[in-house]
């Protein structure tokens, strides 16, 4: 067999919107040393692409991070398989709470040099010295004591639709960027009670024993990140600290944690908080647009965008063989991306 896609996307989105398997939104992560990834990228390839699993598995020589869609009938085949390694034996899973079965539309392995793109040399710190992990009632219960700092260790993406209230919430497009950003927010508290989260753990592991390093002598991160969360003040019928969504990295984009609404459309300010792509494949822009502002702007992000999808497919193709890459509207606006709200309103 073929050990990657060979479907293009829209006939993959298709056949899953017309697919009525029930399935199972699981993400799970952990550190730990593979000597060959791209050898085990390939067996589990082939392995979970025979059982129609889905999803975007990130692998490095310092571990995994998934994210992926699992047939309910499949799910003790997978389960199983996975914990016969003992690199992964017994790794928590983070199981989402809402789930149509449509996160993913084909199965991705790839193979990188860290799972987290954070930019820090891991040679000049330990990264096992991670700070204490938190239950959702802990973590509640540590946000209401006094000098307590609480962090969003996510983009700024995903906090303008929810948030821990009182948190600090970085303005930044990058885990990379967020670090250093936080660091010197935070310069002089390093004797303040530190509490990190984020979607599921994976980058408060990281960002936990990064400000150990530096100095902080009480740091905790939130067990299981949000998606725990929800788990868990459901199960044991907590209040949620957590109000709005929490911004998820599939098909779904977010899970609705509370009713609130904490976001604005970028195009003309109402309150809304659907984030959505831009139906321009040549730019794919991630923003927040009202069904008013998706129906006057056909689901595009600028006026350019909707003249390129208004083209015939083959001209459309046309233009992004053309355009260099360094040129592209989706590189244009990532630079730009801190006033990117700005940018669209001017040239709506």
């Amino acid at each position: 067999m073929f050990l990657y896609n060979r479907i293009n996307k829209r006939e993959l989105k298709q056949k899953l919107l017309e697919d009525t398997t029930k399935r199972i939104t699981v993400s799970f992560y952990k550190y730990v040393i593979i000597e060959k990834p791209a050898e085990l990228r390939n067996q589990l390839f082939e392995k979970w692409a025979n059982v129609n699993i889905l999803g975007r598995i990130y692998l490095a020589n310092e571990g995994i991070n998934a994210q992926m869609s699992v047939p309910e009938e499949n799910w003790d085949i997978f389960k199983d398989g996975l914990y016969a390694d003992e690199r992964f034996k017994n790794v928590a899973f983070k199981i989402a709470v809402e789930d149509d079965g449509k996160s993913f539309y084909k199965l991705a392995i790839k193979v990188r040099r860290k799972i987290v793109a954070d930019g820090l040399e891991d040679t000049a710190f330990d990264v096992t010295n991670v700070g204490k992990h938190l239950s959702a009632k802990e973590f509640n219960a540590a946000m209401e004591k006094e000098g307590t700092i609480v962090v969003d260790m996510r983009n700024h993406y995903e906090s303008e639709i929810g948030k821990f209230t009182g948190a600090i919430t970085p303005d930044a497009d990058t885990f990379r960027e967020e670090l250093p950003m936080v660091l010197d927010k935070l310069k002089g508290k390093e004797e303040n009670t530190l509490l990190l989260y984020c979607t599921g753990g994976v980058r408060c592991e990281k960002a936990s024993a990064y400000f150990k390093h530096h100095g902080f002598k009480d740091v905790n991160q939130l067990y299981g990140g949000i998606i725990d969360y929800v788990r868990q003040i459901k199960a044991e019928g907590l209040k949620s600290k957590f109000i709005g969504k929490n911004f998820v990295f599939d098909e779904r984009l977010a899970e609705k944690v509370t009713d609130d609404v904490l976001s604005n459309c970028h195009q003309c300010g109402v309150v809304c908080d659907t984030h959505v792509n831009c139906a321009n494949d040549d730019c794919h822009l991630l923003f927040i647009q009202c069904p008013n502002c998706s129906k006057k702007m056909k689901g595009c992000c600028l006026p350019k965008c909707v003249a390129i999808i208004e083209l015939p497919l083959g001209e459309q193709r046309k233009i992004r063989r053309c355009r260099k890459k360094e040129d592209s509207l989706s590189v244009y606006k990532s630079r730009l991306r801190p006033n990117l709200k700005d940018i669209i309103k001017k040239q709506h």
